[in-house]
């Protein structure tokens, strides 16, 4: 069977958002919605696992559909999001970008399909998508307890609701910390924050809006009907490249996960990349070869082109 209008589709998934298109938000003007800083009413009882497994569960078994925005360098990405489980548990989602260039991931249980600009649609194994939202936090976060504290910090009113404020906290001074916006009622995330040690607001996602159902939305039942493109063959050993360089220090905590050489799709330059992850954070690591002719190195007039520690979205 070949792949049916995955246009049509996804035509449902950008009708109902209200976000502002192309809007460039301050990220300290969007601190001032809710000062991360003074949470309401704390309670000393409140334990901050018990919410966190209670979120896992929201994020695996919840029927929804909800509308978030990604603050971050002083600009706000747009993003609508479906999730559901049919009748033989399976799972469904989709997350679309809906600024900008079309991006849409696509989730039927565990075959993951991208729709990106200039490149055919492809799916790959995995039981997660890729995106703003920490896998983590739908995995359980039992694994991070060696490097982070978890902290159940107070009440407060996110999106018309009440909510449960944590905190995800490193045990080092070389991590930012997670704040999370908890709904009281279904445990579902209504706002993530990223901040410094000091409390200054980095990174924000804001929840505009959450509709959980009972009955699976139309776009995901359109989504149970249609062939995702085929899964494409990962050669052996690909992700396990032997390459001639090393990263000598990384937080405690941190594996590697991917080592390879690819060309970078919007460039398309040759890299070797390296992945490290500490179960909430990505580390991702690019070299390739020197632009500056002057000067050569034992290997290849290689540089270091990139590095950074942050969530991976696409």
């Amino acid at each position: 069977m070949k792949l049916i209008s995955i246009s049509s589709l996804l035509l449902l998934v950008t009708i109902s958002t209200s976000v502002a298109a192309n809007e460039k938000i301050s990220t300290s003007a969007a601190a001032n919605e809710e000062d991360i800083s003074t949470p309401i009413a704390a309670n000393e009882n409140e334990q901050a696992e018990p919410w966190l497994e209670r979120l896992a569960t929201s994020l695996q078994t919840l029927n929804f559909s909800t509308s978030f925005v990604v603050v971050k360098n002083n600009q706000a990405e747009p993003y609508h999001w479906f999730h559901g489980v049919d009748e033989s548990g399976n799972e469904l989602e989709i997350l679309s970008l809906l600024n900008g260039p079309r991006r849409d991931v696509l989730r039927k249980d565990n075959i993951v399909s991208y729709i990106e600009p200039e490149l055919p649609p492809y799916s790959v194994t995995s039981h997660q998508i890729t995106g703003p939202i920490p896998a983590v936090l739908r995995e359980g976060v039992t694994a991070l307890g060696q490097t982070y504290d978890f902290i159940s910090v107070g009440r407060s009113r996110v999106l018309g609701r009440p909510a449960q404020l944590i905190r995800i906290v490193s045990k080092d001074v070389y991590r930012y910390g997670h704040w999370l916006w908890l709904d009281q009622e279904s445990g579902m995330l209504l706002k993530l924050a990223l901040a410094n040690r000091t409390g200054q607001l980095l990174e924000q996602i804001q929840f505009t809006h959450l509709d959980i159902t009972n009955a699976l939305s139309e776009s995901l039942l359109q989504l149970q009907q249609t062939t995702l493109p085929k899964v494409i063959e990962i050669p052996a050993g690909y992700q396990e490249q032997v390459l001639q360089w090393q990263v000598k220090w990384l937080p405690e905590g941190f594996k590697r996960l991917n080592a390879n050489r690819h060309r970078i799709s919007t460039t398309k330059k040759p890299v070797e990349f390296m992945l490290f992850n500490d179960g909430l954070v990505d580390v991702s690591v690019y070299v390739n070869p020197s632009e500056d002719t002057q000067r050569a190195t034992d290997y290849d007039k290689i540089s270091l082109w990139w590095l950074s520690a942050s969530r991976q979205l696409w």
